[in-house]
């Protein structure tokens, strides 16, 4: 047996606790395999609770663990660092407590404030380069460390209790979906909660950054001078927040509803 197909069982049998690994050994040191197996698993299970405080908080320890102990039996990690281990839990909690969106739904607000919070810097657009900016070509940059979900339940109410360590109320469905938004800003992680006309104004520049799109798509929504409106007003809450981080213009030329808009500055 040469090294590669040595490693190749020891790895098998570390995740799986098969392979013929133990044959090529001592019984002296077949006996510490165990101890290296616990010690594996008790790592993988050490990162998914740093990474997901509050969910281990929400659902207890046991809980947690157990189904911790699901996900490493079917995710080894896969990155050359542990801080990405974790980053397909959802889908084990989602594999197991199908009719708990509320966990999926925190533990997406852990993550994403954890990926957020080590996303490329980005520098605060000044108010003033709204001056310069044509607004029949502008296109928005939106801040590289935006992570997006629909939100269903009261996860962010719970977030927001477990984050201050209060009580946080019990588990319920929103009366109407809409969204969370994660993201930097400068050293601090921010979360919003939105109405599901802002998830899906700002889902829609991922696919159309321009924002005559935008004003276009708010219209149909919502009408002219109300979209209008709302275009121009998310625009400043968005630049104020370090969401959009930049306008820049292009060569093509669109024709939209952007000439009857002014954006608001303050």
């Amino acid at each position: 047996m040469n090294l590669a197909n040595l490693q190749q069982d020891f790895r098998q049998w570390l995740v799986t606790s098969s392979g013929k690994v133990d044959q090529h050994l001592d019984v002296r040191a077949a006996r510490g395999l165990t101890v290296y197996q616990n010690n594996y698993r008790v790592q993988l299970m050490g990162c998914l609770e740093v990474s997901y405080p509050l969910l281990l908080a929400r659902m207890g320890a046991d809980a947690f663990r157990q189904v911790g102990a699901v996900h490493i039996d079917d995710h080894p990690p896969h990155a050359w660092t542990l801080d990405a281990y974790g980053a397909d839990f959802v889908h084990t909690l989602r594999e197991h407590f199908p009719n708990h969106p509320d966990l999926h739904e925190l533990a997406w607000i852990e993550w994403a404030l954890s990926e957020a919070f080590v996303a490329p810097d980005t520098m605060p657009m000044s108010q003033d380069a709204l001056a310069d900016v044509e607004w029949d070509n502008a296109r928005l940059k939106i801040n590289p460390s935006l992570r997006q979900h629909t939100a269903t339940t009261n996860a962010y109410d719970v977030w927001s209790a477990l984050q201050d360590g209060v009580d946080a109320p019990r588990s319920a469905m929103l009366d109407a979906s809409g969204g969370l938004m994660a993201w930097r800003r400068g050293l601090t992680c921010q979360l919003r909660q939105i109405d599901a006309v802002e998830f899906a104004a700002i889902g829609s520049l991922h696919d159309d950054d321009r924002f005559a799109s935008l004003c276009d798509d708010l219209v149909d929504h919502l009408g002219e001078e109300p979209g209008v409106a709302k275009a121009g007003a998310l625009l400043a809450e968005w630049m104020a927040a370090g969401i959009v981080v930049d306008i820049h213009g292009d060569d093509d030329n669109q024709t939209s509803t952007i000439d009857r808009i002014e954006i608001a500055r303050t």
